[in-house]
């Protein structure tokens, strides 16, 4: 949505991070330096207490951009952003990111939208911690990396283990994988070495909105 002349000044200004599995791209109060996009991999959004219990507000997969609330607030960061595996990020100095705010109104609504998107998305995860099966979480966490402008980037075979979709649902591992594996055996996803297909989204989607009204 931007010309040429603004998209040539932001691509001079930006660069590109690689994170190997495991390692933090931005953690619980650290100043808000940037704004980010996914290039490669996938990462997840959390937040942890200091014993050192944990809670996954979401995945960050490719084309998701990610962190706009902080730098619109000034204020330090509230979560850590990890990578689930090695991924490429690309960082929008927050300088960049504000003029773009006061000069395009292109960008502006593309906040806006953003914003929107992902507050109801949240709210739908607070509604699904309290109101649906192991299996709808994580059907839930499996079309969520399916959101049209959240995660613009999916692809139907997600290059995603069990250990992380359990991340991505706050569930652990083995109840995690036990409702893949029922999943599977209604044939919504197929669960294959180093990944898993979505072959019937629509079936997913449903399952998710039987079990809640959100």
């Amino acid at each position: 949505m931007l010309d040429v002349a603004v998209r040539e000044r932001v691509r001079a200004e930006m660069r590109e991070v690689d994170l190997p599995a495991g390692t933090a791209l931005c953690r619980m109060g650290d100043a808000p330096r940037h704004w980010y996009g996914a290039i490669e991999g996938l990462l997840k959004w959390s937040v942890s207490s200091a014993d050192g219990r944990s809670v996954t507000l979401g995945g960050l997969s490719v084309g998701s951009w990610f962190g706009e609330g902080t730098v619109l607030r000034g204020v330090a960061r509230t979560a850590d952003v990890i990578a689930l595996r090695d991924s490429r990020v690309a960082l929008m100095p927050a300088e960049v990111f504000e003029w773009l705010r006061g000069s395009e109104r292109s960008f502006e609504a593309f906040l806006l939208r953003q914003i929107n998107e992902r507050m109801h998305w949240f709210l739908g995860n607070f509604a699904a911690h309290h109101l649906l099966d192991t299996d709808s979480q994580v059907a839930r966490a499996l079309v969520g990396l399916f959101h049209p402008w959240l995660h613009p980037g999916s692809d139907p075979r997600l290059r995603v283990s069990q250990e992380e979709i359990a991340n991505l649902s706050g569930l652990s591992r083995q109840r995690c994988n036990a409702a893949l594996r029922r999943l599977a055996a209604a044939g919504q996803i197929e669960i294959e070495y180093g990944g898993i297909t979505v072959i019937d989204l629509p079936q997913l989607r449903s399952r998710v909105l039987a079990a809640a009204s959100f």
